[in-house]
């Protein structure tokens, strides 16, 4: 009646042993092996979010250093900069005051490009209104959800949960 190949197939495919079910086992007893399994899994998919959520976060904050040390360079590249461009119209023939304004309003111009190109961005800024929708919605259907009565379920028996 059991195919011998199947328990073998299950092993190689899920990484677990699935034992025959038979046919002595009552519902209740079905339902509590249910549930724990589901527990197990549950339990098993956060452990792996917890690992690729660890690995993720490293990466992160090797690559927020990266960019913070690359950021921490650049600004003290730009008074070099500023002070070469300066000296640099003053080489043209204008007078070194005159070279310094000149830098300094290209500075101006160029951050009021971008806080230009910044409001616009933040004007397109929406609220989340997709997530915020179905988070009520959810919110709605577990308000209304009521558990299940046990009646005459219990017989005396218990069912051993794992803690891990």
């Amino acid at each position: 009646m059991s195919d011998p190949g199947r328990h073998g197939a299950d092993t190689v495919r899920t990484g677990t042993v699935v034992e025959p079910v038979s046919s002595d086992r009552t519902i209740g007893q079905l339902v509590a092996t249910a549930t724990a399994e589901m527990s197990a899994l549950v339990h098993d998919e956060i452990a792996l979010a917890k690992a690729e959520l660890r690995q993720d976060v490293k990466r992160g904050a090797s690559g927020g250093a990266a960019i913070s040390i690359a950021g921490v360079l650049a600004l003290f590249s730009l008074p070099v900069f500023s002070f070469a461009a300066a000296y640099g119209i003053h080489n043209l023939g204008l007078g070194l005051a005159w070279s310094f304004l000149i830098v300094g309003g290209a500075y101006l111009v160029l951050a009021g490009v971008l806080a230009l190109l910044a409001r616009s961005k933040f004007k397109k800024v929406k609220k989340p209104e997709k997530s915020i929708a179905s988070a009520r919605q959810t919110a709605a259907v577990l308000q209304n959800a009521k558990p299940h009565p046990r009646e005459g379920q219990d017989h005396g028996r218990t069912v051993a949960r794992s803690s891990t």
